[in-house]
């Protein structure tokens, strides 16, 4: 199964194109891509973004702290951005054929390795985290470089996750961790007044009252106050709403946004919810994208071949006469498409008059049913590859005088899966029915077909967990699971 995973290492370095160019070729790992790279001269830093399958990504982020640490020397380091490291900050992103928890296992072996090759402390961070305190990066990196220095050798709550109570006497410490998607964006204000850009990511950060999944902070850029922010999850906090709330908030000092600025690469999805927001067009949805629709009905290739091709592959590769993908990842395809189904709906309904007093609890579906959607679509890979792992533990079993707790490790892994897929089922269900009263009537046989592929989703997926507790010997965790069954189905 091919996996690919987004890799953003942030470098204490924006002004030394060199040494910056010598970090790059030393993350050129056989399998490792470079889609950009920017350097901010301001904030004297560096953002890299790298796709490549999960060993080569560790490997390349692995190299770039190492040559990090060999070039870089924060004691002789400025810059407007925070930081405490030569290689400051190293998130993993899952992109495809690869879960969150995935990225926070290639973190944590990233970290471990860090430690042991260059003596660089490192903190886990968001997903990755081990404390809750250390998921945000701002409590980690509090007192930048100067601070964490003194703090770790005598706080042991500052202590690294891998390494000594020390930091590297140049290259300071790394902060690896998994998160989503994020969008490093900054808008520049018409004033050099900083203070004004400090009140206003005051007011627009979620930390201190502002938007839900927004970071924000102000500098001095090129001469003008900066709102320079972190939008960890734009699906739930879009960007243009986001750059009218800073607009807002700088009327109320008499400035205005002069531009933005995106560093590094931005979901296309992002884009096309700005578009939505500013142009006002009604019953937008992203299909009305031409290239989205040639996509949808090419699968990809430039040849036209209709719906069908978007979906051949995966039904063959379920008529194939192997074990993987089979019923389990069936089932989360189907729970994916009821997600999808509804979402098209109230997608449908959302923006026309006569639904007009619905638009909240329609943009409230639409959203909830694509993280449910996303959630189910990982699904259909995590059940396969947990049949796999079944399959290995019962192989490794035969040599392991351990062999039981493998194979009972193993199982109940497999069970956990195909229990998401329902519980996730059944809240597409729930939100489906909850649309029959406030959408189109018209589309009445849609919501038919979505509850119809839920409640296929969710039966499938029990089936799976009950084949799977048959085999388990834990009868603490039979009994648990049991427990959450009757719970959905109830």
């Amino acid at each position: 199964m091919s996996t690919l995973v987004q890799c953003v290492p942030n470098f204490s370095e924006g002004r030394n194109k060199a040494v910056v160019d010598a970090i790059v070729d030393a993350m050129k790992v056989p399998g490792v891509y470079l889609l950009d790279r920017e350097m901010d001269a301001d904030h004297n830093r560096c953002v890299i973004t790298l796709v490549g399958d999960r060993e080569s990504i560790a490997e390349a982020a692995i190299r770039g702290v190492g040559k990090a640490a060999e070039l870089i020397d924060l004691n002789h380091h400025q810059g407007a951005h925070p930081r405490v490291g030569a290689a400051d900050v190293i998130p993993f992103i899952p992109i495809e054929g690869v879960t969150i928890e995935d990225c926070v296992a290639i973190a944590r072996k990233v970290g471990e390795e860090v430690w042991k090759r260059f003596q660089v402390p490192v903190y886990l961070y968001e997903a990755a985290a081990r404390t809750p305190e250390r998921q945000n990066l701002e409590n980690i990196r509090r007192g930048q470089y100067e601070g964490l220095r003194e703090a770790v050798a005598v706080d042991p709550a500052r202590k690294p996750d891998f390494g000594e109570a020390r930091l590297h006497p140049t290259a300071g410490a790394t902060v690896i961790g998994a998160r989503k998607a994020l969008i490093a964006y900054n808008v520049f204000l018409n004033t050099a007044d900083v203070e004004i850009a400090k009140k206003v990511a005051k007011a627009v950060r979620y930390s201190s009252g502002g938007l839900r999944y927004v970071k924000g902070a102000g500098f001095e850029v090129r001469g003008l106050a900066q709102v320079s922010m972190n939008l960890t999850d734009f699906e739930q906090t879009p960007i243009a709403r986001v750059f009218e709330v800073v607009k807002r908030e700088a009327a109320r000092y008499g400035v205005v946004p002069l531009s933005s600025e995106i560093i590094g690469l931005i979901p296309k999805k992002a884009l096309e919810q700005a578009a939505e927001w500013f142009l006002q067009v009604e019953n937008f949805d992203s299909s009305m994208i031409l290239e989205n629709r040639l996509a949808a009905v090419t699968g990809g290739k430039a040849a036209v071949g209709g719906l069908r091709a978007g979906v051949e592959p995966f039904i063959e590769q379920l008529a194939a006469p192997t074990a993987t993908p089979g019923g389990g990842s069936a089932s989360a395809a189907a729970g994916a498409m009821a997600a999808a189904v509804g979402s098209m709906v109230a997608s449908m309904s959302r923006g026309k008059k006569a639904y007009a007093q619905y638009e909240q609890q329609l943009s409230q579906a639409i959203a909830r049913l694509g993280q449910l959607r996303e959630d189910l679509k990982t699904g259909i890979d995590a059940d396969a590859e947990s049949y796999n792992q079944v399959l290995a533990a019962y192989k490794q079993a035969k040599t392991s005088p351990d062999g039981d707790v493998l194979v009972d490790a193993a199982l109940k892994g497999a069970t956990l899966v195909p229990l998401d897929v329902a519980a996730h089922a059944r809240e597409v269900a729930g939100v489906v029915e909850s649309l029959k009263p406030i959408t189109s009537p018209a589309m009445a046989s849609d919501l038919t077909v979505a509850a119809a592929l839920a409640q296929a989703a969710m039966q499938g997926a029990l089936s799976n967990v009950e084949i799977n507790l048959a085999s388990i010997k834990d009868a603490k965790f039979v009994a648990d699971v049991r427990s959450k069954v009757a719970g959905l189905q109830g």
